[in-house]
């Protein structure tokens, strides 16, 4: 299965934006671990917009 371009650039957008990672940082991640981030980044973005913790 591939996986699609767009998404993979969409992921490490999203960490580097929010975490300042380069960019081969966050390449040398494994698929599931870089989407692991993204979720909890998604889930720190939701609750501090939320106005919680």
């Amino acid at each position: 299965m591939t996986y699609a371009t767009d998404r993979i650039h969409e992921e490490i957008a999203y960490i580097a934006y929010h975490f300042h990672w380069s960019l081969e940082e966050i390449l040398d991640l494994e698929h599931r671990d870089r989407r692991r981030y993204t979720e909890r980044i998604a889930a720190l973005v939701t609750r501090a917009a939320s106005g919680e913790g």
